[in-house]
């Protein structure tokens, strides 16, 4: 008579290890020492040189750039410097499209965040986004503004667009493992965790020691297939923190 196969020889084992790395990425985040955020589509819910692209009429030839840079098709630097050539924004501009269009918090982002500090686990914003709306974003969070680390735009006195400041890492590809790996450094970070929509967050890790891939916004493919968690939704998140 022959005998039914024990049930852990029928599990994929495959799918068993993404299963294991799941709950280690879980896990991770439950004792991280910090928490870094990518901005644009992940604690906010637009991509803010979109925002500035669309503000300065020249929205649908910048909003496919940053698709593809997203997507991971093309360097970050690239598709930044591109998109700047075209936008090529005053400072007044800037100023006016954060005070008549501020960028919108991601619903749980608030939530999610005063939760991480009650529990002493520092925050930070890295983003390829730039730091003036960054900071905007920063002090809705009641995250310090050293904890930010974001593009810095550079305009003449007359206020005129003169480029970017390309020395800051966030103006490259690994730009974010390598803040990254200096916060490691700096405060003696055990654990790490980095949570983002893009392709840039994704190579975070390493030196972050768990990528959590977010959806919330809008869902890259690429992203979400390489991500051991994947989450579409902050709640997830903060019901994660209540095993504690």
């Amino acid at each position: 008579m022959l005998k039914r196969p024990a049930f852990s020889c029928l599990i994929n084992p495959l799918l068993f290890r993404t299963m294991t790395t799941m709950q280690e990425t879980k896990e991770l985040f439950r004792r991280a020492d910090a928490v870094c955020f990518d901005v644009d589509s992940t604690v906010i819910r637009e991509e803010g040189i979109d925002e500035l692209a669309k503000f300065c009429g020249v929205g649908d030839a910048v909003r496919e750039m940053t698709r593809k840079a997203m997507g991971g098709s093309m360097t970050f630097k690239k598709a930044l410097t591109e998109r700047l050539s075209i936008i090529r924004c005053s400072r007044e501009q800037v100023n006016k499209l954060i005070t008549d269009h501020p960028p919108q918090l991601t619903p749980g982002i608030k939530e999610l965040v005063d939760r991480l500090h009650k529990r002493n686990i520092k925050v930070f914003l890295i983003s390829g986004g730039f730091r003036c709306i960054v900071e905007h974003v920063a002090s809705q969070l009641n995250i310090p503004l050293h904890h930010v680390y974001a593009n810095r735009l550079k305009f003449y006195f007359n206020g005129e667009y003169a480029g970017f400041d390309e020395t800051q890492p966030t103006a490259e590809s690994g730009g974010k493992g390598k803040v990254i790996s200096m916060l490691k450094e700096q405060y003696g970070f055990e654990t790490v965790v980095m949570i983002g929509d893009g392709a840039t967050d994704l190579e975070a890790c390493p030196p972050a020691n768990a990528f959590i891939g977010f959806g919330g916004n809008v869902v890259r493919a690429q992203v979400k297939e390489r991500s051991s968690w994947y989450v579409t939704s902050f709640d997830e998140l903060l019901k994660e923190l209540e095993k504690i």
